[in-house]
């Protein structure tokens, strides 16, 4: 199984890294323990939402999608912010 993911900063509410995986566990964990570059600065985070997927082509498709393409992205993130009781701006 493989997963797209969206992990929210433990340090800026309103920051959220996204991506995908096979191990959702060890994936956070990288995260916190310093592990992946990109995401480094934020740390430490939380899994605040995931997509389950058969394989990894689609997995990783959904990732590119929702990083590439705001008219996916911001509804999705305005969904998490909400289910988080985050405050949504007027940028989504």
């Amino acid at each position: 199984m493989w997963y797209f993911y969206i992990l929210q900063s433990l340090q800026q509410d309103n920051y959220f890294y996204k991506g995908s995986t096979n191990d959702l566990d060890r994936r956070l964990r990288q995260h916190n323990d310093g592990e992946v570059t990109s995401s480094r600065v934020n740390r430490p985070y939380r899994l605040v939402y995931y997509e389950a997927y058969i394989n990894e082509f689609a997995a990783r498709m959904r990732e590119s999608s929702v990083k590439k393409n705001g008219n996916i992205a911001t509804p999705l993130l305005r969904r998490v912010r909400e289910s988080l009781n985050i405050k949504i701006d007027s940028n989504g």
